[in-house]
């Protein structure tokens, strides 16, 4: 039978189902797809370049103190709607304009709707906050509207602005006729039974050949009145009443200038003063093998504190310079290099750790190591004779028992290294590292100061700790040369004395506020701390809280802590010293607290109401600024519109990897799936 001949493959005829042209196709598609796939292998990068257009901004800063409002609110209204305009007629321009007042920031309010109730001004603040938050922005000018006045911080003038400042002076710059208690100047601590000076600061204005009456006052009770004579228009007088502490705890006493005829305002006639007296001070004695810059280093850190009665005695000193009183006893006791290589204050060492007198030991090129390790608690030394390290001091960041700050104590790392005994160094069981030696900037395993606060046996103190190097002198000299302050150090070296030397407070049931002076319109906040028989702490347990002002009116609040929240916070307490008193239920055993707190409500306001154009001139002339009336924001507009103000445009360049754009991987996908369906469809493979 006859069969055809298959016919060959020739110009336009299908091979494999597909027609030449769609071969064609196919091949060059999955050619692309395997050469971007081998291209993307290569991994090329890809620049991108973004440009921002950041428009000119400037910043009406307000000064919204209750100062400003004292010269009438009829003349603000109308300065406040003209800085209203400046605010449109600026924006009209193309500028970006915000405005920013004490203690929030306002962006689309109605200056004429700003309540001019702060209690403080702080210029100093608001323009370094400004600084602060538009550094790097394309800020040209603060307008700065304002009486002049600032009662906190540092003179706005003493401050670098990359910036111009624009003033504009409110207030009224003419002397009120007026009298001022201007300041009291009293101790903050007063002891049981001693006398106490309170100073009165007085400024009168408008008074000449006048005379006026003040009064010392205690829970409205006179304790003395004296009179004072204004010789000339404008004077300054002081007065010094003299009283006793005859009660403990925080005593409230007001100084008032009984009010005269004719002036401006009396809010600023009274002044009150809260005194903490107490029965008496710690006494600590620093014992010293010889004169050394640490003794004074030492007692210049302790004298700060008042708390503290610091006897110095030099061993090596006349007799009557090395013996403290033989009937005196101490709550503290500092060892300068002692115990001594030649064993001369060996006697009294062991006559004080004999009573587990708390203790802070400071090692030095004197000190005798074999008998410091028998009688510390804290740490052992073995070193070699004569021979010593020069170390820094590094924070144990697990260190939890102090509220120390990190951020602060990474300043030990820029001071003077100290002198330490070279040798092995290990801890004491209970013993806890405050700050690790630190060689170069290698931390090391040995300790520079430690405590141990839960330690004790025959021959040694119970709570002790250990500053195991001489040097601390240069520390607090190279701090002052760094930030004009010694606040890190001493704060450091009193807190490890506070710790020691506490008294043990082995109440089940604490409760204290986070502060002992608060400022009225805050809120008063109390710490809650409950414990169990084995000093567990407990939580959701009811707590009565009971505070009692001066005038015997008591308040009762019931709050229960939690672990996520043990604080309770007090709203709205007007002025005054008060006492509280905490109780709690546990285990059908009742737990107390009671401690005191005072809430102070501070008329800086009220203390000067002259506006102080002078300081707002000088503020504009160092910042390459003007001075403007209220009357004259139309030529602060003329002036801030008639400058070229440019745009900034900020660019950024990135390389950015092509396998990493996601969508190239779907069109690879699509790609690859299309020539796989076009075959498929065509019976190909």
């Amino acid at each position: 039978m006859y069969q055809p001949l298959p016919r060959l493959a020739g110009s336009g005829t299908a091979v494999g189902g597909f027609d030449k042209r769609t071969t064609y196709g196919l091949a060059a598609l999955r050619f692309i797809v395997v050469s971007f796939l081998c291209f993307l292998l290569l991994n090329p990068l890809i620049r991108s370049v973004r440009t921002i257009t950041e428009k000119p901004k400037v910043v009406l800063a307000v000064d919204n103190s209750e100062s400003v409002a004292a010269a009438g609110r009829p003349a603000l209204n109308r300065a406040l709607t003209s800085l209203q305009t400046l605010r449109q007629q600026l924006t009209d321009k193309g500028l970006d304009v915000s405005v920013r007042t004490f203690g929030d920031t306002v962006t689309d309010a109605d200056l004429t709707q700003i309540a001019f109730t702060q209690r403080t001004s702080n210029l100093s603040g608001l323009l370094s906050g400004i600084r602060s938050d538009y550094e790097g922005r394309n800020l040209t000018d603060v307008v700065l509207i304002s009486d002049g006045i600032f009662n906190q911080g540092l003179s706005p003038t003493f401050g670098q602005y990359p910036f111009a400042v624009q003033t504009v002076g409110l207030g009224d710059t003419i002397a009120k006729k007026d009298i001022q208690l201007k300041g009291i100047v009293a101790n903050r601590i007063a002891y049981l039974g001693n006398q106490f000076p309170v100073q009165a600061e007085i400024v009168s204005n408008g008074f000449q050949g006048r005379s006026a009456t003040v009064v010392l006052r205690q829970n409205g009770r006179e304790l003395g009145r004296q009179s004072v004579n204004f010789s000339k228009n404008d004077t300054f007088n002081q007065l010094t009443f003299q009283t006793t502490a005859t009660q403990k705890g925080v005593q409230h006493y007001v100084v008032e200038i009984l009010p005269q005829p004719g002036e401006f305002s009396t809010l600023n006639n009274r002044q009150d003063v809260y005194l903490d007296v107490i029965d008496g001070k710690e006494k600590v004695l620093l014992l010293a093998l010889s004169p050394h810059p640490d003794v004074k280093a030492l007692r210049n850190i302790l004298e700060r504190n008042q708390n503290y009665e610091l006897d110095v005695r030099i061993l090596t000193g006349t007799p009557a310079e090395a013996t403290p009183p033989a009937d005196k006893t101490y709550d503290l006791l500092i060892l300068h290099q002692i115990p001594d290589n030649g064993g001369l204050g060996n006697a009294l060492v062991q006559k004080y750790l004999s009573t587990n007198t708390p203790v802070l030991f400071v090692l030095g090129n004197q000190s005798s190591l074999g008998p410091f390790n028998t009688s510390n608690p804290v740490m052992q030394v073995v070193a070699q004779p004569n021979q010593s390290d020069k170390v820094t001091g590094s924070f144990n960041g697990e260190f939890k028992q102090l509220n120390l700050d990190p951020a602060k104590l990474e300043l030990l790392s820029k001071l003077p290294p100290m002198s330490v005994p070279y040798g092995e160094f290990r801890l004491q069981p209970g013993s806890e590292v405050v700050l690790w030696q630190q060689v170069g900037s290698v931390r090391t395993t040995k300790p520079l100061l430690a405590l141990n606060v839960n330690a004790g046996s025959v021959g040694r103190p119970r709570k002790a700790a250990v500053l195991a190097g001489e040097g601390l002198w240069l520390w607090r000299l190279e701090e002052y040369a760094l930030t004009d302050k010694q606040e890190v150090v001493d704060e450091l070296i009193q807190k490890v004395i506070q710790l020691i030397s506490v008294k043990e407070d082995r109440r089940k049931l604490r409760v204290y506020p986070i502060r002992n002076e608060f400022v009225a319109g805050e809120k008063v906040i109390f710490e809650t701390e409950l414990y169990n028989d084995i000093y567990e702490r407990l939580y959701d347990k009811p707590v009565r809280l009971e505070i009692t002002d001066e005038k015997g009116i008591t308040r009762s609040y019931n709050y229960t802590p939690t672990e996520a929240n043990s604080r309770f916070e007090i709203s709205r307490l007007p002025q005054g010293a008060y006492r509280f008193r905490a109780s709690v239920s546990v285990n059908n055993r009742a737990e107390q607290s009671a401690g005191q707190f005072v809430v102070r409500d501070l008329q800086l306001e009220a203390l000067n109401t002259t506006a102080d154009h002078g300081l707002l001139r000088q503020l504009a002339k160092q910042t390459g600024g003007q001075f403007y009336g209220p009357t004259r924001v139309d030529a602060l507009v003329k002036n801030l519109t008639a400058r070229s103000h440019p745009a900034r445009l900020s660019s950024t360049e990135e390389m950015n990897e092509i396998i990493n754009w996601r969508w190239l991987f779907f069109v690879v996908l699509t790609l690859a799936a299309i020539e796989w369906g076009v075959r498929k469809f065509n019976g190909g493979y």
